[in-house]
């Protein structure tokens, strides 16, 4: 949470997200080099400082394995593959035909 929340702070303020960090940071503004790349570096580096005390911790709290949709409601995964995929397909229709 707490990351989640760092992260929702810098995207608030700057208005980019990681990878649009890259295409702003390639059409010169300065603000997504200063603010968005150097504050990702430091958070990476900051994380890779803490992991191993937070990997002994706190990041093992939400482990609920491998446990996938279809393990979990005792299916087929093609039986919640396929109609996710149509739905997605129809979606993308209705979305093309609406002219968003």
């Amino acid at each position: 949470m707490i990351g989640g929340l760092i992260f929702g702070v810098g995207f608030g303020l700057l208005g980019y997200c990681p990878g649009t960090v890259a295409g702003a940071i390639g059409n010169g503004y300065l603000d997504a080099l200063l603010g968005g790349a150097v504050g990702m570096l430091i958070g990476a580096g900051l994380f890779a400082a803490l992991y191993p005390k937070l990997a002994a911790g706190i990041l093992r709290k939400g482990d609920f394995g491998t446990l996938t949709l279809p393990e979990l409601f005792r299916v087929h995964a093609w039986v919640l593959v396929a109609p996710v995929a149509v739905a997605l397909v129809l979606l993308l229709w209705i979305i093309e035909r609406a002219g968003l």
